[in-house]
């Protein structure tokens, strides 16, 4: 198998989402039931930002701070992921070489990047997990 040359060969299309309303509270419990550390933001299936673990993590109070855990609750209750979500961020189209994609997440040490077509229609996304599973056939092979 030669190795793939477009995002489109190697982009994750079942895509896991967090609607541009939602709370830190949806965000935080679908991060941990589906144990993805970045989550695509949409509205109307178009990408609007993406929210990372770290951005939940530096969202949150800290717990030698005096806030009381109901306190704390409503926080995550109420804070709409918009407030804390990476907006306008890089994507790809599912045209772009494979090694730009790699360059990228490298130099900019991203864990993943969202892939759009058109007016940030979201179709898929690149993750670290998609391109060591690409370099584990190609070493496989060789």
């Amino acid at each position: 198998m030669p190795a793939p040359k477009l995002v489109r060969e190697i982009m994750t299309t079942e895509l896991t989402t967090l609607e541009h309303d939602a709370t830190l509270l949806d965000a935080a419990l679908l991060m941990r039931s589906s144990g993805f550390r970045h989550l695509p933001v949409v509205k109307e299936g178009r990408l609007v930002g993406v929210l990372s673990d770290r951005d939940v993590h530096r969202a949150s109070p800290s717990i030698f701070s005096n806030i009381t855990p109901e306190e704390y609750n409503r926080l995550f209750e109420t804070t709409p992921i918009a407030k804390v979500m990476a907006r306008e961020p890089v994507s790809v189209s599912p045209e772009t070489p494979v090694p730009d994609v790699v360059r990228l997440m490298h130099e900019h040490k991203f864990g993943s990047v969202p892939v759009v077509e058109g007016d940030q229609q979201l179709v898929g996304i690149v993750t670290t997990t998609d391109m060591l599973r690409v370099l584990s056939e190609l070493l496989s092979k060789s």
